[in-house]
């Protein structure tokens, strides 16, 4: 997906701030999914037996990646929606 939105974002030329929004959404989730991968490690280290508090922070974890993501294709749809109407 990131691929897919750098190439929109030179096709429709958006402006810089547009970048810097695109930008921010994409290291939004980057961040969120390498926070959430720490999580799920340290998680197995600490707790290597099936524990249910372990799963109830895993899925919290893996919630706040799908929050970001939702955040990022809200971002992008304010930015490319627009544009993608225009050529029509």
């Amino acid at each position: 997906m990131t691929v897919l939105v750098i190439a929109a974002g030179l096709f429709f030329r958006i402006t810089t701030t547009e970048w810097i929004a695109v930008f921010f959404a994409i290291g939004l989730v980057f961040a969120a999914e390498a926070f959430n991968t720490a999580i799920e490690r340290i998680s197995d280290v600490v707790q290597p037996e099936k524990d249910d508090r372990i799963r109830d922070v895993k899925d919290i974890s893996a919630g706040a990646v799908l929050i970001c993501a939702i955040i990022a294709a809200i971002t992008g749809t304010f930015i490319f929606l627009p544009k993608l109407i225009s050529l029509f």
